[in-house]
């Protein structure tokens, strides 16, 4: 499978109050609006997209419909230690307090007005114990995400 595209959508009872919410605390802006679906793009990356969608619309399916649980969303930035100060003066709850994690993150965990969770991270160096565990070339994260190698060309023979 070839994907051209990949974004999360959010099921919620409120579409306008989440995507402003998005909005006004992570830089998105809105490419298209309608009542039951708001889609939006970073003003900062072209790549990164969220849905918003009502989580009772006729284009769900019945057995799928409600609001959005278990879901972490990540956003990698350059510079946690402000948005933390900005997300905290805006009276956000902060969840996880900013930290360094062994596994090589500076992050801090806030939520959405649905009660997704929000982690906002910057790749910073592992300890030598998880260094080990990354895969080969994936360089501890610390060149955007995990930085994998681009898989083959074409499947191997065979």
């Amino acid at each position: 499978m070839k994907t051209t595209s990949y974004y999360p959508v959010l099921m919620t009872g409120d579409v306008a109050g989440t995507a402003a919410f998005y909005v006004r605390h992570f830089g998105f802006r809105p490419l298209f609006e309608s009542d039951w679906y708001v889609h939006l793009r970073s003003v900062d990356n072209k790549r990164v997209n969220l849905g918003i969608v009502q989580g009772d619309h006729e284009t769900i399916p019945e057995e799928g419909r409600g609001r959005t649980s278990g879901l972490l969303i990540n956003f990698e930035v350059r510079d946690p230690d402000a948005i933390h100060d900005r997300i905290l003066a805006a009276g956000l709850p902060i969840l996880r307090t900013l930290r360094d994690e062994p596994f090589g993150q500076r992050h801090f965990i806030t939520r959405d007005p649905n009660g997704v969770l929000i982690d906002v991270i910057k790749p910073i160096p592992p300890s030598e114990e998880f260094l080990a565990q990354y895969a080969e070339g994936a360089n501890g994260g610390l060149n955007g995400s995990l930085n994998l190698p681009a898989p083959p060309a074409s499947p191997p023979p065979g």
